[in-house]
């Protein structure tokens, strides 16, 4: 019996032409599939269309006895100027036979391995390119790999050079192919009366294409040559069937198909590749090894491409994540004599209905590929397992007869480029945090994603380009040394290398002060990411490393220096290095607390390296990183240098002031989001805590469980107090001088509340030195001894524990005359907050909700002032259309839902706001329970204060639990009574069984794992098996992540 196939109700006329994005319809279908299921169906442009979206499903439809490709939407379009070429005929139609069978021996293994020459030549034309540019320009990683396999697919194909290595502007064809391509997307979403009255560009476009593609074959006729190229066997080539030829219009429009087939998927292949090796260091460093071992030094040869196993893996796993062909579309078989049939035992499939196979969930389906299907490991693509996959388990290429005949062609080409590029650079992306965003045209590729190249083992352009033909030994390049020497010796300071690892922008602070204590004492210092100083530690200098931990994992800027620092194996390649590590870390992660640092500063003494001084660390729960910072300079790494003496007067910025105009300057790194509503969620008198609805940018995708960090701007009462302090007007610009170390913007005038308000941290505690700073400026010595007094023996209890800032201090102490650049100097740059989104992208993928508390409290420092949360209270007074910047972090570790939603339940604790995460868990299960999906029970645990002043969403968490969605639990601190005699959520809460999510503050967090721990002593005492302290330990940590996940924040 069958059963109608799921899906949204649709619209009078439109369909469900709303619920997808058809510009970029991928996450439109993967939220549909989350939602649906294994299968669900669109009226869209007045047809049925049904979606396939698990292997099971797939195993079926890529039956060839039953179904086949059906030329669809964009296709449709791409034919009117194709025609019936490879890609786009109907499978009915006979030149598609014809063409098929001609072509066939010309894409087979010899005929491929010919083309090598030609490729490795396009291939040393980006590889030249790349070095020239230098490690310090900016690579549009898309762009340039669409001018490579456009450039390779051409000359291999036809014989023809487009050289777009070597030109600012396109070549006629290239730019016609381009527009048409986005053309006829543009078109498959017009009707058909639009597009009527829009098609003298598209004409125009098809028939430069047809003229180049008519030219060539005619200068080959009139010009013959004996190659092997596919514009020879298009010539030349006989059906062996029929004995007949393709005519020249066949051969014109199978050449076009080859261009546009031919380059923009591996281009796609190629710049996904590179940003899942970006993200992924181990892969990274695996890879290079596996070139270094094979091809070493010399030029890459057509011998090695089938000896490169791990870069294979890593090329299907990156098509298995990201397929550049999205889907392809099936139908029932014109010769199948059924005009319905049956898939999945139970949906009906009729003649004529189309049915799309969606890759980006084929392909990551839990059910073959596991709970990690979403992570990026080219290990499962190794060819054991590989072999191992469901027929419809990997289907990039498409599918049967009708797959891409041109496979081994990428296949070879993406191999030489990538040990090309492997070879003979190291790389690291131009911005860390960036998250993939997709670009969507005929195909797909990454958007907006860029990369530096920096040269390995120091060799220059020149050598380089010998090395690509010739084999020979890299040679020393100390052009670079003799460059800095000459800087160095011209400003008489020695040299100082300063590298770190920062997320959150808190180490590259202290990276920063730390170079303006070094010029201080007589130091040039350079600053920059641990990544970009992969395999090119220098030795002739000191080299100090900054560098914090998340959840034990290296920041995103340090990520490839730990996996290449791992991997040296206590070689003794850091023989001669000099080396200090300064560690920052919170303690609320005992077991992996400053676990990067650590390795860091143990695996350059392994290598070698000689340390200047023992390893610094700062617990950033204490609040006193920077002066933490400054005790480990003063009393260890200075002196470790041998620099007894004192230090001169450290530099503040040199600034000028200039109130006579206003000026803006926007922030980057962030987008902006639109504010639809602030609701205030606790009653008068309790703590206030919120819950905030944003638009979100175009383009920015989150999944339940990740973050959405904000960009605040401090409060303007303390915007105020600087001013006044500083005898400012509110006009006031000011400009840095270019040239100092700071992460302020130098060079131009700026808006002193600009820069107060959006650059610097103003409630950051200051630090020993900053007090001692601020006292020298005082000319009252009573004050002055006082301020001192602040720095001895009471520092922790006067300035630690009641946070008192550099300006608390100033505005205390009037007689302090500290001068407005030095008071900035001592401003760590403005960091970013980031808040557990508390929404489902399902409900609706264009919105976000963050729920937060304001922090707003007596000032510590003195009574008469408030300290106040700079992101909570920025986000507590914006309102219905204010715009925010912010950016989607995502969430490492196990912190989203189970994959398999209906056989595994979900345990989820939680106090405060820390419910915001699960209240998008539970929106989740809502919309995919009302969609038909079955759910595991999930049962979520609440701690809060009192049942009728701050129990969060108190009506629409009841609503989900009366339709069946979760069952709840409360614990309340201030009326047990309610909650069966019960004040603490980790009392109420475990219950063996399923998988168990913990969000709160650290205390919820140690709450619950000791309570975890302690059920688990108890069943072990039931049946009768003693276990220490350590084994449970050991147990627990076995758990976490895979049945325990949490996420504790300070």
């Amino acid at each position: 019996m069958t059963e109608p196939i799921p899906g949204p109700a649709g619209l009078p006329f439109i369909g469900n032409a709303k619920e997808v994005d058809l510009t970029n319809s991928g996450p439109d279908l993967s939220r549909l599939a989350d939602t649906y299921g294994p299968i669900f169906k669109l009226r869209l442009g007045g047809a049925d269309r049904v979606f396939i979206n698990n292997v099971e499903l797939m195993n079926e439809v890529i039956d060839e006895k039953r179904f086949d490709k059906i030329i669809s939407s964009t296709a449709l379009h791409i034919r009117e100027g194709v025609h019936d070429g490879l890609f786009t005929a109907h499978s009915d139609e006979p030149n598609w036979g014809l063409a098929h069978r001609i072509l066939m021996p010309a894409f087979g293994p010899l005929a491929i391995r010919s083309m090598f020459d030609e490729m490795h030549d396009i291939a040393s034309q980006l590889v030249s390119k790349w070095a020239r540019f230098g490690p310090k320009e900016r690579i549009d990683v898309s762009a340039d790999f669409t001018r490579l396999t456009l450039d390779s697919i051409a000359l291999c194909a036809m014989d023809t050079r487009f050289n777009s290595f070597y030109r600012d502007e396109l070549h006629p064809f290239v730019k016609a192919m381009n527009d048409f391509l986005v053309e006829s997307g543009r078109r498959s979403q017009r009707p058909a009366v639009a597009n009527y009255f829009m098609s003298s560009k598209f004409k125009a476009d098809i028939e430069v294409m047809q003229n180049v593609a008519q030219e060539v074959v005619q200068e080959r006729r009139a010009n013959p040559v004996d190659k092997k190229d596919l514009l020879n066997a298009m010539l030349h080539g006989k059906d062996p069937q029929s004995g007949k030829g393709l005519d020249d219009q066949g051969i014109q429009n199978n050449m076009i198909t080859f261009l546009i087939a031919g380059h923009e998927t591996t281009a796609g292949l190629l710049s996904f590749l590179y940003y899942n090796l970006l993200k992924n260091p181990a892969a990274y460093r695996s890879l290079q090894e596996e070139v270094d071992k094979v091809v070493g030094r010399g030029p890459v040869t057509v011998e090695h491409i089938s000896k490169l196993p791990y870069v294979e893996a890593c090329l299907r796993e990156t098509l298995r994540l990201t397929s550049t062909i999205p889907g392809f579309s099936l139908g029932i078989r014109h010769d199948n004599p059924n005009d319905t049939e049956i898939i999945g035992g139970k949906y009906e499939i009729k003649r004529g209905q189309v049915m799309q196979t969606v890759l980006a969930k084929i392909q990551r389906d839990p059910a073959v590929f596991g709970d990690d299907a979403e992570e990026f490991k080219p290990e499962r693509m190794l060819e054991e397992n590989f072999k191992k996959l469901p027929k419809g388990a990997w289907k990039p290429f498409g599918n049967g007869a009708r797959a891409c005949i041109g496979r081994a062609f990428a296949w070879q080409e993406a191999t030489l480029t990538v040990a090309l590029l492997m070879q003979n650079f190291n790389f690291r992306l131009d911005d860390p945090s960036y998250q993939l965003q997709i670009k969507s045209t005929l195909t797909i590729k990454p958007k907006d994603f860029y990369m530096h190249a920096q040269l390995r083992d120091h060799i220059d352009p020149i050598q380089l380009e010998k090395s690509l033909y010739v084999s020979s030994e890299p040679k020393t390049s100390h052009k670079d040394d003799k460059i800095h020497a000459a800087a160095s010796a011209a400003k008489e300071k020695k040299p100082m290398t300063i590298l770190y690892g920062s997320n959150a922008g808190t180490c590259e602070a202290l990276a920063q002060a730390l170079a303006r204590t070094a010029s201080s004492r007589g130091y040039l210092a350079q600053v920059d990411t641990l990544d970009s100083a992969v395999g090119k530690v220098p030795s002739n200098q000191p080299v100090v490393i900054i560098c914090s931990s998340y959840e034990g994992q290296p920041p995103d800027n340090a990520a490839h220096f730990v996996e290449w620092l791992e991997k040296l194996n206590d070689s003794k390649k850091l023989e001669g290095v000099k080396y200090a590590v300064f560690g920052c870390g919170n303690r609320d992660w005992v077991s992996t607390f400053h676990r990067i640092p650590k390795l860091l500063h143990e695996t350059f003494g392994k290598n070698g390296a000689t340390k200047i001084a023992d390893m610094g660390s700062s617990d950033v729960a204490q609040g006193d990183t920077f002066g933490d910072f400054d005790k480990w300079q003063d009393e260890q790494f200075w002196s470790g240098l041998g620099e007894t003496g004192e230090a001169e007067e450290e530099s503040g910025i040199d600034v000028e002031i200039d109130t006579g105009s206003r000026r803006s300057t926007l922030r980057q790194d962030v987008k902006e989001a639109i504010v639809l509503s602030n609701e205030l969620l606790t009653v008068e008198g309790e703590p206030e805590k919120r819950h905030i609805v944003l638009q979100l940018p175009t383009g920015m995708e989150y999944k339940v469980g990740d973050y959405l960090a904000v960009l605040p701007l401090n409060n303007r009462h303390n915007i105020k107090r600087v001013l006044k302090w500083a005898a400012l007007p509110w006009d006031a610009m000011i400009t840095i001088q270019a040239g100092a170390n700071t992460t302020l913007p130098t060079g131009h005038p700026l808006s002193a509340i600009d820069v107060l308000g959006a650059y610097v941290e103003l409630g950051q505690p200051a630090t020993k030195k900053n007090i001692a700073k601020i006292a020298a400026s005082c000319d009252d010595e009573k004050d002055k001894k006082k301020i001192l007094d602040l720095a001895g023996k009471n520092f922790e209890m006067e300035v630690q524990a009641k946070r008192r800032s550099p300006l608390d201090i100033l505005e205390e102490y009037p007689s302090a005359k500290l001068q407005l650049g030095d008071f900035l100097a001592m401003l760590p740059p403005m960091r970013i907050r980031q808040y557990s989104i508390s929404s489902s992208p399902l409900a609706d993928p264009t919105k976000a909700t963050i729920t937060y508390g304001v922090l707003d409290a007596p000032s510590k420092s003195t009574g008469d002032k408030r300290f106040l949360g700079v992101a909570s209270n920025y986000l507590s007074y914006v309102s219905e259309g204010d715009r925010i910047h912010v950016a989607v972090k995502p969430c490492h570790g196990g912190f989203h839902p189970p994959k398999d939603i209906e056989n595994t339940p979900a345990i989820m604790i939680c106090a405060g706001t820390g419910l915001a995460p699960f209240r998008g868990f539970i929106e989740e299960r809502s919309t995919q329970l009302k969609a038909g999906r079955k759910l595991a029970p999930a049962l979520l645990f609440v701690g809060c204060g009192h049942p009728e002043k701050d129990k969060l969403f108190s009506a629409e968490f009841a609503q989900w639990e009366n339709d069946g969605i979760v069952k709840l639990f409360y614990a309340f601190s201030k009326a047990k009574d309610q909650s069966k005699g019960v004040r603490h959520v980790q009392d109420q809460a475990f219950r063996n069984g399923g998988k168990v999510y913990v969000c709160g503050s650290s205390a919820v967090g140690e709450g619950v794992a000791q309570m975890a721990k302690k059920i688990y002593e108890d069943g072990c005492d039931r049946a009768g098996k003693s276990v220490s302290e350590e084994e449970v330990e050991s147990w627990f940590q076995g758990i976490k992540n895979e049945r325990y996940s949490s996420d504790v924040f300070a």
